[in-house]
């Protein structure tokens, strides 16, 4: 397979897909858009399912790998991975907006097999972020009374940076992820090594 005939097509069925849904798409649309024949585009991907798991999983694999490499960098001390996860994640969704948007709502189109394998690998990463909450309250550092729920609170955050953030605004993207790490260590009530907490009066 052409590796550049691939990406255009994937690039265009990604187009189509965040301006009009998955659902209003059709197969000669992204044709008609790559400027490619029907048949032509057929050689590469037997249908629109099938290019819709291109998409998806591309953009889950550039999205974990930024994660991961977030995360190497950041060390063994859990307010400095959660704040390192939370960066690569504002900024992979204020980076490509139609990549997170079509990874996160879209998968409601993907057929059972597929939506099986994507959301083993949503499990993989919602317990990479359970994780480092857990160390977290295990150190002494966070001491939210609810994990679980702090952990949902801060991905819906990041991830809803894809919906509304537009590059060039008076936020920038540097101001942006500054304010959501302070935001997330608020959410799991960060308490630094050495910080005592005085008892309410």
């Amino acid at each position: 397979m052409s590796s550049t005939t691939q990406k255009l097509i994937i690039e265009t069925a990604r187009q189509e897909f965040a301006e009009r849904g998955y659902g209003a798409t059709s197969i000669r649309d992204i044709a008609r858009r790559s400027g490619m024949s029907l048949s032509a585009l057929y050689h590469y991907y037997p249908g629109k399912q099938e290019l819709l798991r291109a998409i998806i999983d591309e953009g889950m694999d550039e999205y974990f790998g930024s994660c991961d490499q977030a995360l190497e960098r950041a060390g063994d001390d859990p307010a400095e991975r959660l704040a390192a996860l939370v960066e690569a994640t504002v900024r992979f969704r204020a980076e490509h907006p139609a990549k997170s948007s079509i990874t996160i709502t879209e998968q409601r189109s993907l057929e059972p097999e597929h939506l099986a394998a994507y959301e083993a690998r949503i499990a993989g990463a919602t317990q990479q972020w359970a994780g480092i909450i857990r160390a977290g309250l295990d150190e002494g550092v966070f001491t939210t009374p609810y994990p679980d729920d702090a952990r949902r609170a801060v991905i819906a955050m990041c991830n809803a940076v894809a919906q509304w953030y537009r590059p060039g605004g008076e936020l920038g993207e540097d101001d942006l992820v500054e304010r959501y790490v302070s935001l997330a260590l608020t959410i799991v009530e960060y308490r630094p090594r050495g910080v005592v907490r005085r008892p309410a009066r």
